[in-house]
């Protein structure tokens, strides 16, 4: 049974420790900070297998060379992002598998956010680390993709099971909400949800882990066949993918 430990770190972050209790071994995934994981390690006593980078940005990569340093672990992120991951020496890309313990770890390519994005898919354990591509309410910005990248890569992650854990690497989801009620103020699921995380919230609690099928009721991102999103985009006779690229023009440049 996977164990995961959520990692806040600078501000709005969070890093992930996944433990397999059974075999002990443990990877983290996108250490912005080397210090905060190795306290976790050593309160919990346990070692570092993998450092997996879901991308390049700084604040997903920054703790790779030191936990290396300090824990001999192995780094590994895209094969097409290879210059620019720290210490890269595990390239991975589309339907690659790593096995940690008992837990395989499947690599879903997803650019968008930048060209060679990955998220991590733990199928048994119906877990999916989204990095900055699906976020709770919202999804990542267009840095070095297009929103026709971003859209295709949504609707990868879309397709997994309804009951999918999904823990994305920012505490964005209040924000985000705020954008969605501005283009689906009528939906009820949006409206139960963020109900949910302005508790959560309140007692310093993170939004995540969400399930997929909460997103799909609920993350303007993945509704794009929304007749009130339509309504309000006044597009109404536009492809999904045309409704998407909107949504994130709008989110871009949304202030609230």
């Amino acid at each position: 049974m996977l164990h995961v430990e959520i990692i806040p770190v600078l501000g709005d972050n969070y890093s992930y420790l996944l433990h397999d209790p059974v075999d002990g071994d443990t990877a983290v995934i996108d250490p912005a900070e080397a210090e905060p994981v190795l306290a976790v390690l050593k309160t919990k006593g346990w070692g570092l297998d993998y450092v997996l980078n879901t991308h390049h940005h700084g604040d997903h990569t920054a703790g790779n060379l030191e936990l290396r340093v300090r824990t001999g672990c192995r780094i590994a992120g895209a094969q097409a992002d290879k210059q620019r991951i720290p210490g890269l020496d595990t390239p991975l890309s589309e339907g690659d598998t790593l096995v940690l313990g008992s837990m395989v770890i499947r690599v879903l390519e997803v650019p968008g956010h930048t060209r060679a994005h990955l998220a991590f898919w733990l199928p048994e354990e119906k877990s999916l680390f989204s990095g900055d591509t699906l976020f709770s309410l919202g999804c990542g910005r267009l840095f070095e993709g297009t929103a026709a990248q971003m859209w295709s890569s949504l609707l990868k992650l879309a397709n997994l099971p309804g009951d999918t854990q999904v823990y994305c690497a920012h505490e964005y989801t209040e924000a985000n909400g705020r954008f969605a009620l501005s283009v689906e103020p009528g939906n009820a699921a949006l409206l139960e949800k963020l109900q949910q995380v302005k508790k959560l919230r309140a007692q310093g609690l993170p939004s995540v882990p969400f399930t997929l099928a909460d997103e799909l009721a609920a993350n303007p991102f993945l509704r794009p066949h929304s007749a009130e999103i339509r309504a309000n985009l006044g597009l109404q006779r536009a492809s999904d993918a045309q409704v998407f690229t909107e949504l994130r023009r709008r989110k871009d440049q949304f202030n609230a």
